[in-house]
């Protein structure tokens, strides 16, 4: 096989990328302001590579990308077309993803990093006859924002979470900012989401405020009116879609150490967008995340709060009935 030049170019779906002496560690803030994301990078999600993917045009049989050493064992998915072609389950240790069997002939292919850790890519390799150049994405932007129902480390792959789902079944170029315990609508991922080009802007928030008590009643509504102005500094007229915590078991009814539960939860997000609706931001939208899933979808639920494999496939089919009502 022959090394490719290893470039930016290849990425997609980091907000930054890091060039270290042994090859390129994508990030999803600017790694060069990790000090402004406390704690440890968004308490270490932020070099996770939900998300993120190699993109090329080739004609090779076969394609490996090497990468440091893996902490924790992970996956990684070869997609053409659209099609997922082949899933590679990597063991602690692993160094290197070897993706054969490929058709031979002129394709788009979008190798899918792991869900659930960082990585640092070495080297992309293809067939020593085969060619192979950097495939653009050319299709609208969207960014998403939420937990770890976003991040989807329960998929059965990175290729089958519900945005990648969502995003080839919309038509769109991802930049997934699920933070796994951490979206706590900081005012720094306002401002990141604010300056990062997007056509269309989604966001997930509630769960995660619930479970650590990160916000009373009292300052919830005010910090979601804090992180939906500053993304409309800079997005005037990107439409903007908020949607309220899924079914939740327990936590519909449980207050949490604040005095919250995720019905009360879901009643400060709508009022909050029909008030900033009322006030000209007709490109706001609000979903009840009941909508998405409810409590009829209670056994796609693995633990009382997360979906599975199979959970994640029907959030991404769902969504995008969601997306169809902010048009």
């Amino acid at each position: 096989m022959k090394q490719l030049p290893l470039t930016d170019e290849w990425f997609h779906g980091a907000v930054s990328l890091q060039h270290r002496e042994e090859g390129i560690k994508p990030w999803r803030i600017p790694y060069m302001d990790y000090e402004l994301y406390p704690p440890a990078g968004i308490d270490g999600k932020a070099e996770i590579c939900a998300g993120v993917r190699l993109r090329l045009r080739t004609d090779s049989a076969e394609v490996a990308v090497s990468f440091t050493s893996l902490a924790d064992a992970a996956v990684m998915d070869c997609v053409a077309e659209g099609e997922l072609l082949q899933r590679i389950r990597l063991p602690v240790g692993a160094t290197e993803a070897l993706f054969t069997g490929l058709p031979a002939e002129i394709k788009d292919v979008e190798i899918w990093l792991p869900q659930n850790i960082g990585m640092t890519v070495t080297g992309l390799r293809i067939g020593t006859q085969a060619v192979g150049v950097p495939l653009p994405d050319t299709r609208p932007r969207w960014i998403t924002y939420g937990s770890s129902i976003t991040q989807c480390v329960g998929a059965s792959g990175p290729s089958r979470a519900w945005p990648a789902i969502a995003a080839e079944a919309c038509g769109f170029s991802l930049t997934n900012l699920g933070f796994s315990g951490n979206c706590h609508m900081e005012p720094m991922i306002g401002r990141l989401i604010r300056d990062l080009p997007a056509e269309f802007i989604s966001i997930c928030a509630g769960v995660n405020i619930y479970g650590a008590g990160t916000l009373s009643p009292r300052m919830f509504k005010p910090q979601l009116i804090g992180l939906l102005e500053t993304i409309r500094e800079k997005h005037r007229e990107t439409p903007l879609l908020v949607i309220s915590p899924i079914y939740g078991t327990v936590r519909e009814t449980e207050l949490n150490p604040l005095g919250f539960t995720l019905p009360m939860m879901r009643q400060a997000i709508r009022e909050t967008v029909e008030m900033l609706r009322e006030r000209g931001d007709r490109r706001l939208y609000y979903q009840d995340g009941l909508n998405w899933l409810g409590p009829e979808d209670e056994a796609f639920l693995t633990d009382g709060l997360h979906p599975g494999a199979e959970g994640y496939e029907l959030l991404g089919r769902r969504f995008r009935d969601l997306y169809g009502q902010t048009k």
